[in-house]
């Protein structure tokens, strides 16, 4: 959990630079720009979906184990306000 900021982040950014990759490819056999870049979403973001996978797994292992963390201190608190003693 305590990478997730950085996995999101290398994750995002390796999406946008296959989109560029594919864009600029195309772009170099003279397909207009635009045209380029709408075929270089379509194409590249399914396709990093495959290529990126490990990146992704642990982009969502870490969101997991953060969603967990906060639904156990959300629980705790809920305890708290019924008047129970707190867990030590």
């Amino acid at each position: 959990m305590q990478h997730l900021g950085r996995d999101v982040t290398l994750y995002v950014c390796a999406r946008l630079g296959m989109v560029a990759a594919v864009t600029a490819v195309l772009v170099l056999l003279n397909v207009p720009l635009l045209v380029a870049l709408a075929v270089g979403v379509v194409v590249a973001l399914p396709l990093s979906l495959f290529v990126f996978k490990g990146l992704r797994m642990r982009v969502a292992r870490g969101l997991d184990e953060k969603q967990a963390a906060r639904r156990a201190e959300r629980e705790k608190l809920r305890a708290q306000l019924r008047g129970e003693a707190p867990e030590r």
